[in-house]
């Protein structure tokens, strides 16, 4: 029987409805298929109840979902909250149909995440991009500077909105509350993709989140750093610049029609507990990477990502004055039992959540510590982050790309042709090329640079990239 061991039900209107249809056993005659029979492919479908005929009636009478999101919206300080089931991806493409329309222009970061990258493609919108700074001493991407921005906007006043992915992927923090106040300057919404960010603003010690630093709209993910399922995740939006009716019609034709309940269950419990808990929980797992930061800068050549500007629940390692291959301190990581976010030559990155303690952190500090001396070498230079350095040259719109006559050439015959194709090394998605851009030659030297880090390129049709799909 399912539990609700923090009492949270009472302030939970969808975990409530989730509990209630284990506690009562309905023999159903709705989808899912297996009709809650564990017998059949056994427990992998424990859980599965549907929001229509499931947390709700199918007439959604009970609006239990709508309580659930004006509970949020509340928590957040936001005019509209809306859960996914479909994660981040699926909030930054309902936020791209909202922001305008087939030909319309927008200003993008770079840090922006493949998911909103084709979000431009569905609402046919065309980006101007800015880059983020690079901090030398690490390769790393700063934020986007909000100087950079108004550049963008300046030479391009008819931009309809201005979209940034903040934190970074590493967990460096920008400016947002400066870019809100340039975009707002030239009349554009400020939107921020915050997948990575749904504590902020929970603890004294984390940066406020992006709508209380003056954004417009934001997506979280609250699989990431908070108790949920996979796949959860929220879009909030203030409804001053934000056109509340278009934003909700954007959630509904890019969301499935047969949500999983206990997703959106566990993303009601996720915000119940961060209400009620979150302070308390996250300065647990704060005091706890305090300790592993303060252990492995006593490690050689290690530099560790921290101080202002960075997401002081992320743990982000640089590894070059280490000599070791952060491949390798994977593989040993994986044999511990220890899988990390990412890892590639230079950089691990360790996502940290409320769950965390110092057991937890205290294991990985010992296996990391322990994995780069075995794997010590001589200190390295530090090389900048090849997905932050290729400067895009835009021939067509994303839209127009990827609807294009293609043919696959290989790759070394690619140069100068137009992709049609999004290529990004992964994680953190962020693309390298994206449909409409021209190969270029730095572009074609990142990739082999990120290849040669031991980082996976993804999404192109090729898995090898011998080939790459171009515009005939």
């Amino acid at each position: 029987m399912a539990t609700d061991p923090r009492g949270l039900r009472g302030d939970a209107p969808l975990l409530d409805a989730w509990l209630r249809f284990q506690e009562q056993r309905p023999t159903p005659f709705t989808i899912p298929g297996h009709k809650q029979r564990h017998d059949l492919v056994g427990d992998v479908v424990a859980g599965d109840v549907p929001l229509y005929a499931g947390l709700d009636t199918m007439k959604l009478s009970g609006g239990v979902l709508a309580e659930a999101e004006a509970r949020a919206a509340r928590l957040w300080g936001a005019d509209v909250a809306r859960f996914s089931v479909g994660g981040a991806t699926h909030a930054n493409q309902a936020l791209a149909l909202a922001l305008g329309g087939d030909g319309d222009t927008v200003v993008v970061s770079r840090t922006l995440h493949r998911s909103l990258l084709l979000g431009l493609v569905v609402a046919g919108l065309t980006p101007v991009w800015v880059r983020p700074e690079t901090d030398p001493r690490t390769g790393l991407p700063l934020g986007v500077a909000p100087a950079s921005v108004a550049r963008a906007l300046e030479a391009h006043p008819e931009a309809r909105a201005v979209l940034v992915g903040d934190p970074s992927y590493v967990g460096t923090v920008g400016d947002v509350a400066g870019l809100a106040g340039v975009a707002h300057a030239h009349g554009a919404p400020l939107v921020v993709d915050a997948a990575w960010a749904a504590h902020f603003g929970f603890h004294p010690a984390l940066p406020d989140h992006a709508l209380a630093l003056g954004a417009d709209a934001m997506v979280v993910s609250a699989h990431k750093t908070l108790p949920a399922w996979s796949q959860a995740a929220l879009v909030l939006a203030r409804a001053d610049r934000i056109d509340a009716a278009r934003l909700d019609a954007g959630v509904e034709a890019t969301a499935t029609t047969s949500p999983a309940g206990a997703i959106l269950a566990s993303t009601d419990a996720a915000r119940a507990l961060l209400e009620r808990d979150g302070e308390a929980l996250l300065g647990v797992a704060l005091d706890a990477v305090r300790g592993a930061r303060q252990r492995l800068a006593e490690v050689e050549g290690l530099v560790v990502l921290g101080g202002d500007g960075v997401d002081p629940l992320k743990l982000t390692l640089v590894l070059p004055g280490t000599g070791a291959h952060g491949v390798r301190v994977e593989d040993d990581l994986l044999a511990a039992g220890l899988p990390v976010e990412a890892a590639e030559r230079d950089t691990l990155v360790a996502v940290v959540s409320l769950a965390d303690t110092a057991d937890s952190l205290g294991a990985l500090v010992d296996a990391v510590t322990d994995s780069i001396e075995r794997h010590r070498g001589a200190p390295r230079p530090v090389a900048p982050a090849a997905t932050y350095a290729v400067e895009p040259v835009s021939v067509m719109t994303p839209r127009q790309a990827y609807f294009a006559d293609a043919e696959a050439v290989p790759l070394t015959e690619a140069l100068g042709r137009v992709s049609v194709e999004l290529v990004a090394p992964y994680p953190p998605g962020i693309p390298v090329l994206a449909p409409g851009e021209q190969v270029t030659a730095a572009t074609l030297a990142a990739l082999d640079a990120a290849r040669a880090a031991g980082v996976r390129i993804a999404y192109a049709a090729d898995a090898s990239l011998q080939t790459l799909r171009v515009a005939r």
